[in-house]
């Protein structure tokens, strides 16, 4: 073993200790819908993106337990070799029909789907306009793709029309990126705007709604859908590990795309296809979704509730921040709630920029209003007192 190996990781480890800034795995077992165990300790987590709790649901699971004993535990292989198993162009065909597209692509997680996806639209030549709050693997999607990248300011579109006047004509195609929620501040894009002006410069646009399918939208058909019509959006990516409740990632967009995708995107040509019981889990999920649109909108509903007990700007999705700006705050706040019984995992840099650090709140359906209650009047009593609250959006 090398000793400057380890020299340059203690190194690096002691220095995030320094700043408050190291962290650490911790066993966390599910034992229900929102309940876990953690440290020894039964609580209630309000930190799980499982926003339907379908993870857990009966229905859910039985359909993973009959995949493995029709078709084994896993898919054997990529895609493009035998991995292909007839569940999974089941599931894209249901995917596609929730997103209103003409296909769809599943690949192997959300984070493979994206830095797969964009370096195989754009490269050298080309140009990415993402917004600067994006998820980290759009980030990294658009360095992969060797494309000249630019940040637009979060969720400005007179930023964006600024970058595209000024960048736009030197380059073949472009690229605009974001996500459809924001998975650390729980506010929407503005796709309609966003669709809007990447017609107006011959642009692409490309939303992530991980945080959107299942939940937001009418009858969870995402943030494409947000206000009742639905956004000229030409790719809509997302996972199957948050509403869905298991795991994976999708594309849905026009045929050739898709089709192009399934042929040279990396990420799912040299990947092995999403084993059975996964699938099969997520297809069963997108039945409860598609079939029960009151149950899909139960976590936004509780988020709602968190907030105006808070008086906080209502909700938009399901995820609620409260920004405390320092590290060593958040993690003392997270303490004392877990110290009450509920789980809210703090968030500190580089999930969020220096001076950030928050509270991040996840609400499922299967939260009770006692405990939103319960949990808001704590906040307010032991974290925020003397404070105004406000969310990282506002």
């Amino acid at each position: 073993m090398s000793d400057s190996l380890d020299q340059f990781a203690q190194a690096k480890l002691d220095g995030l200790e320094a700043k408050g800034l190291l962290r650490r795995l911790t066993v966390t077992e599910r034992t229900g819908p929102i309940e876990i165990l953690r440290g020894g300790r039964k609580l209630i987590s309000f930190s799980c993106n499982d926003y339907l709790n379908l993870s857990q649901h009966p229905a859910v699971k039985q359909a993973a337990k009959d995949a493995i004993d029709r078709l084994g535990v896993g898919s054997g292989a990529s895609r493009l070799v035998t991995g292909d198993h007839p569940l999974l162009p089941e599931l894209e065909s249901r995917l596609a029909r929730l997103k209103g597209t003409e296909a769809c692509a599943v690949m192997g997680s959300g984070f493979l789907t994206n830095t797969g996806v964009i370096p195989t639209l754009v490269t050298e030549g080309d140009l990415v306009l993402a917004d600067e709050w994006s998820h980290a693997c759009i980030i990294v999607g658009g360095r992969l793709s060797k494309a000249d990248q630019h940040l637009f300011r979060h969720n400005d579109l007179h930023h964006l029309r600024a970058l595209l006047e000024k960048h736009r004509a030197a380059h073949r195609h472009c690229l605009i990126v974001t996500d459809g929620v924001f998975s650390m501040d729980g506010d929407l894009a503005p796709v309609h705007d966003l669709a809007a002006l990447a017609r107006e410069y011959d642009a692409w646009l490309m939303t992530d709604d991980a945080h959107g399918i299942g939940v937001v939208g009418a009858g969870g058909r995402g943030s494409t859908f947000a206000g009742g019509t639905k956004a000229e959006v030409d790719l809509q990516m997302g996972t199957l590990s948050k509403a869905v409740g298991g795991y994976g990632g999708y594309l849905c967009a026009s045929k050739p795309v898709i089709d192009l995708m399934k042929t040279r995107c990396r990420t799912l040509v040299y990947s092995t296809g999403l084993p059975p019981a996964t699938v099969a889990a997520a297809i069963a999920a997108l039945d409860i979704i598609e079939s029960d649109p009151e149950y899909a909108a139960r976590p936004l509903k509780k988020a709602q509730r968190f907030t105006r007990r808070l008086g906080l700007p209502l909700a938009e999705s399901p995820i609620v921040p409260i920004l405390l700006g320092d590290a060593a705050r958040t993690m003392a706040a997270q303490k004392t709630i877990e110290d009450a019984g509920y789980l809210v995992v703090g968030i500190r840099p580089p999930t969020v920029p220096e001076g950030t650090a928050r509270l991040r709140l996840t609400f499922t359906a299967e939260h009770s209003d006692v405990d939103i209650d319960k949990l808001a009047d704590l906040i307010a009593d032991k974290i925020l007192t003397g404070e105004e609250p406000f969310r990282a959006s506002s």
